[in-house]
């Protein structure tokens, strides 16, 4: 009875009919045109516009958060001029494949946002960030050049442009400094030793000169000349 059930399932089995090509002969299926609504496209373009207007563009992975704690991140990033948005990656992913920001592709894989500026605030939001652990800073592009987060540490530390514009000067101005003292040096110090000469030309003519008010004091006076000879009547 039991070979005889075996027999009976075998023959009642279903044998599905085999295709006519085999799958890897067959065309390959064209990618299915999805008609994007409305929404998408405004969401889209307000992308394309955050982009065009930003200096600093910092890509950065979102964890969970409270939204107190999401307002209060977004209210100290405010203060710095800085500006917190959430994206969709099936929306902000056409937008940067067709911008200068297409290197930044490999790192929207998972939720995202963006820290946008219209300047480079690049050591306030790592000050931000510092205590925010659910937001990580993955990489950032800043006056067009594509940075790490190292990257970005390193241009947080160096000086502001009003700074290197001073130094810059400072370091151009020097030489002209110095080559005009040099200059003037030899001018100069020919001036102090003709001041010192004239100076002690008029000392020692002082010293040499009689005064004016002893020249004629120093002869015998012409009343008393005649006075002192002898009278001729006592020679007889």
């Amino acid at each position: 009875m039991h070979f005889q059930r075996q027999k009976l399932l075998a023959l009642t089995e279903y044998l599905p009919p085999r295709p006519a090509l085999p799958p890897r002969c067959r065309p390959r299926p064209g990618p299915q045109e999805l008609q994007e609504d409305g929404y998408t496209r405004v969401l889209r373009r307000q992308a394309e516009q955050t982009l065009r207007d930003s200096r600093m563009v910092a890509v950065c992975h979102y964890n969970s958060m409270a939204e107190e704690d999401v307002a209060t991140l977004g209210h100290y990033l405010r203060r710095h001029n800085i500006h917190l948005k959430f994206v969709l990656n099936e929306v902000i992913r056409p937008v940067l494949a067709q911008s200068k920001y297409r290197n930044l592709l490999p790192l929207f894989v998972s939720r995202n946002v963006l820290l946008v500026s219209p300047e480079a605030p690049a050591r306030e939001m790592l000050r931000v960030l510092k205590g925010v652990p659910q937001v990580t800073l993955l990489g950032a592009c800043i006056d067009d050049t594509i940075l790490s987060r190292q990257g970005v540490e390193n241009f947080a530390r160096l000086p502001s442009l009003e700074a290197s514009q001073g130094q810059t000067v400072a370091a151009l101005s020097l030489p002209s400094s110095q080559t005009s003292s040099l200059l003037q040096r030899g001018p100069s110090y020919l001036t102090a030793l003709l001041d010192e000469h004239i100076r002690r030309l008029r000392a020692t003519g002082g010293a040499l000169e009689p005064p004016q008010g002893t020249g004629g004091a120093s002869e015998p006076p012409q009343g008393t000349g005649g006075a002192s000879e002898p009278p001729q009547g006592q020679n007889h």
